[in-house]
């Protein structure tokens, strides 16, 4: 993501008293007289509104936060306040930590319903209702067969692991008591993952805690999904979508589209990823076959909040592109940009460039011909 920087105010200096009798005092005192008057006007000074920002490593990715603060002191009090909130989700559905709350969930809930806090509970549920608008291409328990692969190490399940363990993927199998906040498993051998919406979640958390201290203006991101409060300062945010092949070259886009007060999520094989016999295993699973999702190389949904763009930007992996587009265009305020593999481009409705009109033809209605136009 490529975001312009506004032109900073800056602040008007303190003035000084304009009738200072200095002749009559010694050195020293003069001096002395001096230096007090400085301190005093330091801080009488107002402080002076700019752009701050911070970036951290939670959640297992980069973080970051950059907004416009009246006063730097709150603002940074503002951006220590979303770090902390992120490490605070993290620590409660990171499937890494062993002592998580979704942790507890995948070793118990196989053997019995395990009680979690309303906040988990709600998004597991949530993440259902992606499942049932997506087809199933959004499944959380595609981590029953997503634990087999390790992208660093360059592991990749056998097709023999994949069908045994393929079974227990399937969203519908989870059982919820909304009464006691349980989760339980339908099916032996099923896991969850959140790492395909726990972001985007935790993205709109730090936007909440942003607008609760008077913030207007900042983006908050965690890995490819973020959340655009307000604009910048009259204009607004330009998003950068990164090209596959060369995903950390700012010079190299696969387009930029001007942005304000929405959320936008970009999702791509080339974040976790590792190649073999000319296969590229990455970490978009696909919930019906168990293996990487590979009918598009780059998916980014553009809608209100970040933990419904971060819940959608999988589906196009697995539905393809043109199937995608259909439920994008169907659903209000939400807009879509994808790449093929063979780098094509496709655009929802509201994104779609206008055809160019064919040489000869009429001008558009409420437009006025070459001839007729001035200047």
């Amino acid at each position: 993501m490529s975001l312009p920087r506004s032109d900073r105010p800056v602040g008007q200096p303190a003035e000084y008293p304009n009738r200072l009798r200095l002749g009559t005092l010694a050195p020293m005192r003069w001096l002395a007289g001096f230096t007090s008057l400085c301190w005093l006007a330091l801080a009488a000074a107002p402080a002076r509104a700019a752009w701050l920002d911070r970036t951290e490593a939670i959640m297992g990715t980069r973080v970051y936060v950059q907004l416009w603060a009246e006063d730097p002191d709150k603002g940074n009090a503002a951006i220590a306040a979303v770090m902390e909130e992120m490490r605070r989700i993290d620590a409660l559905m990171s499937h890494y930590k062993p002592d998580s709350q979704l942790s507890r969930i995948n070793q118990r809930a196989a053997l019995e319903p395990v009680q979690v806090d309303p906040e988990l509970f709600d998004l597991i549920k949530l993440s259902t209702h992606f499942s049932e608008i997506t087809l199933g291409a959004f499944d959380i328990t595609y981590a029953s067969v997503g634990y087999l692969y390790n992208y660093p190490l360059h592991v990749h399940p056998t097709e023999q692991q994949i069908q045994a363990a393929l079974p227990a993927v399937n969203w519908r199998n989870l059982q919820f008591d909304a009464v006691h906040h349980t989760i339980r498993f339908g099916h032996p051998g099923m896991r969850i993952d959140l790492g395909g919406i726990a972001k985007g979640y935790a993205v709109d958390r730090g936007v909440a805690i942003l607008k609760a201290r008077g913030i207007q203006h900042a983006l908050v991101t965690a890995g490819g999904d973020s959340r655009l409060l307000g604009d910048h300062l009259g204009r607004p945010w330009l998003v950068s979508i990164a090209h596959p092949d060369e995903p950390h070259n700012p010079d190299k886009v696969v387009t930029r589209i001007p942005l304000s007060d929405s959320a936008v999520s970009t999702s791509g094989d080339y974040e976790r990823y590792f190649d073999e016999d000319g296969v590229r295993y990455h970490h978009i699973i696909d919930p019906h076959t168990g293996h990487s999702a590979n009918k598009v190389r780059s998916a980014t949904i553009i809608g209100p909040t970040a933990t419904q763009t971060d819940g959608l930007s999988k589906t196009a992996f697995v539905l393809g592109p043109e199937k995608t587009l259909e439920i994008i265009n169907r659903m209000p305020d939400f807009d879509a940009v994808f790449v093929t593999p063979s780098g094509r481009m496709l655009y929802s409705n509201g994104l779609r460039p206008p055809k160019p009109r064919p040489a000869g033809a009429p001008p558009a209605p409420g437009t006025s011909s070459p001839a007729s136009s001035t200047h």
